[in-house]
């Protein structure tokens, strides 16, 4: 399954890498293809391309925050959550996602 996603939390520092990191690795330990934007202190990272976009089976938005560029997920599934459930339920949240996407 491909899953893009973006994290982002209300300071801009910890939580968005720890959100970004633990969904990556819980991720690619159930198989699947991720790439996390992140939306921190220093602006936009790992910014996703319209084609990647275009190919996820899913959206996972862990944020905390108004992010910039929601728009660009209309049409798709997405699931939105709070950094927090994405630090500490990785595993079940990618199930999940796995069950909302039916693959």
């Amino acid at each position: 399954m491909k899953i893009v996603g973006i994290s982002a939390c209300t300071v801009g520092i910890a939580h968005t890498y720890l959100a970004q990191q633990k969904l990556e690795d819980a991720a690619k330990k159930a198989g699947d293809e991720v790439k996390i934007e992140t939306q921190g202190t220093i602006g936009v990272e790992n910014e996703l391309t319209p084609e990647e976009i275009a190919a996820a089976d899913i959206v996972i938005l862990a944020v905390d925050v108004k992010i910039s560029g929601a728009e660009r997920f209309a049409g798709k599934k997405v699931v939105k959550v709070s950094t927090e459930t994405a630090i500490k339920s990785p595993n079940k949240l990618i199930e999940k996602l796995h069950e909302l996407a039916g693959k």
